[in-house]
């Protein structure tokens, strides 16, 4: 039949029918459509950024032109090229990194050196302009000699107190193994740690290095202040290589694993090295502030404290009994609580101090300086607001009245807020913390009771009341907390009276021991490390202490009265047997005290008696903080594939093209 003789049978046809048959027809269209065209919007462009060319070429020998031009084949953008982009050696003129259009341009300042491999890293910091898509860790490599050195030299930098990965330090080799070349030249080869704290140190000719890291504060490449964080090894390495295989995973989409290769390639060893950072002890000691934040009270902040406390000698007041000192643990931070309310009412005091400080030789030396402490609120504004506060007080107090019974003629005075930390329920090991807004004059114990109850009768208990260690207002009651029992805690009025006169009032409040039948007890059993003295500490979802122990002879750790919940696992190697963790010092080559995680979580319930094996050294200490406790969470890895994605969702077929990139 003739193609004519068709399109005149379908003329014939009655329009019913024919509007049946272009319903279909569409319909047939659409659905052809929506398998084979693109959805509204057209595609994302999900290309990196492609490189079409460098000058000097990649991988150039022979090199003298210190200006290095990357080429791509669309527009580009670098982040933060100063601190993502390292060039090793490292350079002490920071080098002109600029992105241009579809080109990035490197200058560098310094000489370069005759023999040398030069390498520009760039980590992920190039990107498309368009979308972002990153290109990924790409490194530029030229020489200025023959060769062209490739071996690698990669580990990780955490924090030695807490595992945490360090991000952004500097990794350096020294081909100068004594010790002092650290602190007197700047490193051979650099690299910077990712989020991860890993890093890789490329370009390394053959031959025995030493390792270090440094946050290098001064941008000479070597360890010239106590302020810096460093990391250091005595241990050498000499790089080297070997073919490897490593399974690459090909994605269909960002859900579904289409297929896992086993690719060759090179191995660059060593690959596993762990640095260990800390910060030295401050003991440059020097005057940071004087402030006067309120004006009964001055505080100073000093970088290191020191047992010989300053001398003041006041210019425009008599210094005698003047001043109540507070101090630190460690004497850095000084306050003196002035004790006549007529000093505490002026606005300026003047004194002179004497106090010792650190000259430029690093010696300590006596110092004088003039201080005018300057109250930060004006007399006249600390009266009227005073005044507002107590206003508020007192109307606060006649409503309170009201519902009770009218005042005598002696109208009540605000009392000193004593605060009370007591836990209306509370563990058998537990402590009553009370403190005070200022220094006190008396302390009346005898107005200070604890009460048991005994079936249905109250009975005194007995208690120990006293000062918090290096705490001038801070107060600790202990006692022999029975499970299970209910207690009283009373304070008489007039039980605490500061150097203003002013008396606390009368304070009661019900404390419940919780019974044992609510508790955990938890032995972890420590093995790994021999001859040391160990702390083992149990920690929270915070990664915050609940409790510690030393690891007794039979090498365990025990902790009473647990409360149900999840913990980790945390000790510390105690060297100088001090009952804290303490960090290094590079002039001695002491490292920090060791630290160690357990990487696995466990779970105490009440009335539970558990009994942990954990063998410190079983796992690389880059390994052993659990994810849930860093603070650094891992990226996991995704694959931007959203046109596959968009596809999957319209249910058509996409098939991803290396070539074409349809624009939005």
């Amino acid at each position: 039949m003739k193609k004519s003789d068709n399109i005149n049978r379908l003329l014939r046809l009655r329009p019913v029918t024919m509007i049946l048959l272009s319903f279909i027809i569409c319909h047939l269209s659409f659905s052809g459509c929506a398998r084979m065209g693109s959805p509204d919007g057209g595609w994302y462009d999900e290309q990196p950024p492609r490189i079409i060319g460098s000058n000097p070429a990649e991988q150039a020998t022979n090199v003298t032109a210190k200006k290095v031009t990357i080429y791509f084949d669309e527009y580009i953008k670098l982040a933060d090229a100063s601190q993502n982009v390292i060039v090793s050696p490292p350079q002490l003129e920071m080098p002109d990194i600029k992105e241009a259009g579809k080109k990035i341009v490197v200058s560098l300042k310094d000489t370069l050196k005759a023999n040398t491999t030069y390498t520009i890293d760039f980590s992920d910091a190039i990107s498309d302009n368009n979308e972002g898509n990153p290109l990924g860790n790409y490194t530029y490599t030229f020489s200025t000699g023959e060769k062209i050195d490739t071996f690698e030299v990669a580990g990780y930098v955490i924090e030695a107190e807490n595992l945490e990965p360090v991000q952004g330090i500097l990794v350096g080799l020294y081909d100068d193994l004594t010790d002092s070349a650290f602190q007197t030249k700047p490193m051979l080869r650099v690299a910077r740690t990712d989020e991860n704290g890993h890093f890789a140190i490329r370009g390394v000719a053959p031959g025995e290095y030493r390792v270090y890291a440094l946050q290098d504060a001064d941008g000479n490449y070597m360890f010239t202040q106590k302020s810096e964080k460093i990391a250091f090894s005595y241990e050498t390495y000499k790089p080297s290589a070997a073919l490897d295989t490593r399974q690459d995973t090909i994605w269909r989409d960002s859900l579904h694993i289409d297929s896992i290769a086993r690719v060759p390639y090179m191995h660059f060893y060593p690959d596993d090295v762990v640095l260990l950072a800390f910060q030295e002890k401050q003991t440059d000691r020097y005057l940071l502030k004087v402030e006067r934040k309120e004006a009964n009270r001055i505080t100073m902040f000093f970088t290191v404290g020191n047992d010989q406390l300053p001398v003041i000698r006041g210019l425009d007041f008599e210094t005698d009994s003047a001043f109540i000192l507070e101090h630190s643990l460690k004497n850095d931070t000084l306050t003196y609580w002035l004790r006549d309310t007529m000093m505490v009412n002026r606005d300026t005091l003047t004194f002179a101090m004497d106090y010792l400080a650190t000259d430029t030789l690093g010696h300590l030396v006596s110092r004088t300086d003039t201080i005018e402490a300057l109250a930060k609120t004006p007399y006249a504004k600390r009266l009227k607001a005073q005044q507002k506060e107590y206003e508020a007080w007192q109307k606060a107090q006649e409503k309170k009245k009201k519902r009770e019974e009218p005042y005598d003629s002696i109208y009540p005075t605000k009392p000193l807020e004593i605060r009370y930390t007591v836990p209306q329920s509370m563990s058998p090991n537990g402590i009553v913390n009370i403190e005070s807004p200022t220094p006190l004059a008396s302390l009346d114990t005898a107005a200070i009771h604890l009460y048991s109850k005994i079936d249905t009768l109250w009975y005194r208990a007995p208690f120990e009341f006293r000062p918090s260690p290096h705490q001038l207002r801070r107060f600790e009651l202990m006692a022999d907390w029975h499970p299970d029992t209910e207690y009283s805690f009373e304070v008489d009025t007039l039980a605490f009276t500061d150097i203003y006169g002013q008396v606390s009032a009368p304070y009661k409040q019900g404390i419940k021991v919780r019974s044992l039948d609510e508790f955990a007890t938890v032995v972890i059993e420590v093995s790994g490390l021999q001859d040391s003295t160990i702390i083992v500490e149990l920690l929270d979802k915070s990664d915050k202490m609940v409790q510690q122990a030393s690891v007794e002879r039979d090498g365990t750790a025990q902790f009473f009265y647990v409360s149900p919940g999840v913990y980790y696992i945390r000790a510390f190697v105690d060297s100088n047997s001090n009952g804290q963790w303490d960090t290094g010092d590079y002039a001695t080559g002491r490292q920090a005290e060791a630290v160690y995680y357990c990487p696995q979580e466990f779970e105490a319930k009440a009335r539970w008696n558990i009994t942990r094996q954990w063998n410190m050294t079983a796992q690389s200490r880059h390994h052993q903080k659990p994810a849930a406790l860093s603070k650094k969470k891992s990226k996991k890895r995704t694959v931007k594939n959203r046109n596959a994605d968009r596809a999957r969702e319209l249910g058509i077929e996409y098939v991803k093209s290396q070539e074409i990139k349809v624009k939005r």
